[in-house]
């Protein structure tokens, strides 16, 4: 029997939605698939002695959710005061501009197109609203327009889909670009390990306690899978359909048409590098 604690960054037991740290609450959308897990993580923040929050990817555009946020976050005496997104993916930001309408706030993202209100996100960026410290960090990979935001109070990090709280996540080609998701891991590590940070707080599953021993099983599992889809070329599997009939047979067929995705970014960064 496998227990949570034995899982890659050690996922937190129980239901996903509620308080997971001392400044971060989760509103858990009700959107749940193969490629959202239960569902999208809704995350405010706040500094527990402020009125205002700051919400990081409202999620679909459901109105019902987008509400409970809302109520959650008054429900603790606090008023939205600003809306952010990791990145631009439907599950995490098609709610964001109707989010915006109910709460009055600007949107913040790195997507010029995604911005609503008021000025973008850029890296190094440090929001202050209400007294919460949060950095921005430049986390491109899955998606180019991907970001992770640094709680060091906390020690905790709000990966979006870079990390995932259970499983892994996709490269998504070809805005995805696995150097630069390598990039990104390398990244998040340097944090675990100079940082002090513990905590992950994913855009989907459970909150994860152990942060560096889960960057660190995501560094593993793409040089596994780069090493399979080499050997996958070098057996005459040329197209990213069949190096994925070949190297993920192990992983449900559903899953197959993102896992194209994700080699599709792997042949292009074998080529990039002369291994193919």
């Amino acid at each position: 029997m496998t227990y949570p604690t034995d899982l890659p960054g050690r996922p937190r037991q129980g239901a996903a939605g509620g308080p997971a740290t001392a400044r971060a609450t989760c509103v858990l959308a009700p959107n749940p698939s193969a490629m959202t897990l239960e569902g999208t993580n809704t995350w405010i923040l706040a500094e527990p002695d402020s009125d205002l929050a700051v919400v990081v990817d409202p999620g679909p555009l459901d109105e019902g959710h987008l509400r409970e946020v809302i109520a959650t976050a008054e429900a603790a005496g606090k008023r939205v005061a600003l809306t952010l997104l990791t990145h631009g993916h439907a599950d995490h930001s098609d709610g964001a501009a109707r989010f915006a309408e109910l709460t009055g706030t600007h949107v913040r993202a790195l997507d010029p197109a995604l911005r609503l209100g008021g000025e973008g996100l850029g890296v190094g960026d440090v929001i202050t609203t209400g007294g919460l410290e949060l950095h921005v960090i430049s986390t491109p990979g899955h998606t180019a327009d991907s970001l992770c935001f640094h709680l060091p109070a906390d020690g905790a990090v709000l990966s979006g889909d870079t990390v995932l709280g259970r499983g892994t996540t996709i490269v998504a080609h070809p805005d995805g670009r696995l150097g630069d998701y390598l990039d990104s891991l390398r990244r998040l590590r340097a944090l675990t390990v100079e940082e002090g940070v513990q905590v992950v707080l994913p855009g989907h599953g459970p909150v994860l306690d152990d942060a560096r021993g889960a960057v660190e099983f995501y560094l593993a599992h793409r040089a596994k899978r780069l090493a399979q889809v080499e050997t996958a070329v070098e057996n005459g599997h040329r197209t990213a359909p069949e190096v994925v009939a070949a190297v993920y047979a192990d992983v449900d067929r559903a899953l197959w048409p993102a896992a194209e995705l994700s080699v599709r970014a792997q042949l292009d960064y074998l080529e990039e590098h002369g291994l193919i």
